[in-house]
């Protein structure tokens, strides 16, 4: 039989030069965030199942890879139901493996907690262009603190970042799932209700306003309701404007606090940011995952049709945990789609000290060879990087692949 020696799919080996980049990214990351105050901390790739499957992952949770049970404690001749075959799974995002984290340790960490995460995870999805079955996540966290304050350092401290990778001009997009809540009340929904209505206007970029109405007739709802709601998403701008305008709108069934809030959030960042982007509320703005309970927020970036990332409050996933509800709130960037946006526009890593090559020729003896490796020894010294290579017989097709690797200098040694 012979060894597959693709990947499996889904998933990719990383090529030297996108490593590179993948290095680099990783490096700014901690730099940055770091400087904004938040401590590197590392979680398991594998979580109990009954963390997993606990209905705060969304869609995520129909696509676990889950694990058998090990030795003695895999029965597969009685097992009745899954959960007699599994009590483990890959993580399918950070956000989980952190509140169960926080929850385990919280007595031996600062209040708040200011948290930077960075690890693979796992999602038996359909692959397609910048999306894998294996991915890397980086997320940052403030778990402990109530107020907009977090909400504002986490924005800062991702569009820095962002900015500082050369992307320009890219858009952070913001809402509230409370004001989303507050519209479907306005208009006649009933809460039960809500999460259809919202996986339905969460398509609004795909399938426009005419496309949500009629899927939200097909689904049953009544046509005033329908009505009613689109009518309210043609009147709100992408401004304070429009928070301004659904907090006297909704004032029957939005607390006044939230837009207000809201408004803080847009105003403050746009004062003190120190990259090129733009602030937009959107009301169409859902976020998939069910654990949010406030104030959500993505990243899009000119060419590329999907977010580069999202997050957002989830003040009530801690205390499924703990019994004690904790304020949480979340941010992470898609690594793998910034690291392939990168790879397209050809981005050069800054910095890089001079490459050279040395090609040595064969039959070189034992004191010419220590002069050659005394000679890249001073070079490294110098931050210079130097790879000592044998002289091939096709050395000019050599030479330009040294030269495609980065190489600016390539010296010849001869044996004599």
């Amino acid at each position: 039989m012979n060894l597959k020696k693709k990947p499996v799919t889904g998933m990719k080996d990383i090529m030297p030069r996108e490593m590179e980049i993948r290095n680099y990214v990783m490096g700014l990351i901690r730099e940055t965030y770091g400087s904004f105050g938040f401590s590197s901390i590392e979680t398991p790739c594998v979580e109990h199942i009954e963390n997993l499957s606990s209905k705060q992952g969304g869609e995520n949770e129909k696509l676990i890879f889950k694990i058998l049970k090990r030795g003695e404690k895999l029965k597969l001749e009685t097992a009745a139901q899954e959960s007699d075959l599994v009590d483990g799974g890959l993580r399918y995002d950070l956000t989980v493996p952190l509140s169960r984290y926080y929850a385990c340790n919280a007595n031996d960490l600062p209040a708040p907690f200011k948290a930077l995460q960075m690890g693979n995870v796992w999602r038996a999805d359909r692959p397609q262009r910048g999306r894998y079955r294996q991915f890397m996540q980086c997320d940052i966290d403030i778990l402990g603190e109530p107020s907009i304050l977090a909400e504002i350092e986490l924005i800062l401290a991702t569009s820095t970042l962002v900015g500082k990778l050369d992307f320009e001009n890219f858009t952070i997009r913001i809402n509230d799932r409370r004001i989303l809540k507050a519209m479907a009340a306005y208009s006649g929904f009933a809460p039960e209700d809500y999460d259809t209505v919202f996986i339905i206007l969460d398509k609004m970029d795909k399938i426009g306003a005419d496309g949500v109405a009629e899927e939200l007739k097909k689904s049953g709802f009544a046509e005033q309701a329908v009505e009613t709601y689109l009518r309210l998403f043609d009147q709100v701008t992408g401004d304070i404007a429009g928070v301004r305008y659904l907090k006297e709108t909704l004032a029957d069934v939005l607390d006044a606090q939230v837009a207000q809030d809201l408004e803080t959030i847009i105003e403050s960042v746009e004062k003190v940011k120190n990259a090129k982007f733009s602030m937009v509320f959107d009301p169409t703005l859902v976020r998939g995952m069910s654990y949010y309970t406030g104030p959500i927020f993505e990243i899009s970036i000119d060419g590329f049709a999907g977010s580069v990332g999202g997050g957002g409050r989830y003040d009530e996933m801690i205390g499924r945990f703990t019994g004690v509800q904790t304020p949480a709130c979340g941010f992470s960037i898609g690594f793998e789609r910034i690291v392939m946006l990168l790879l397209e526009k050809d981005f050069q890593v800054p910095g890089k000290g001079q490459k050279t090559a040395f090609l040595l020729e064969k039959g070189m003896g034992q004191e010419k060879l220590l002069e050659v490796f005394a000679e890249a020894e001073k070079l490294r010294g110098e931050g210079a990087c130097v790879s000592i290579n044998m002289m091939k017989k096709n050395k000019k097709f050599q030479k330009e692949q040294l030269a495609a690797e980065g190489y600016g200098e390539i010296r010849e040694f001869f044996a004599k």
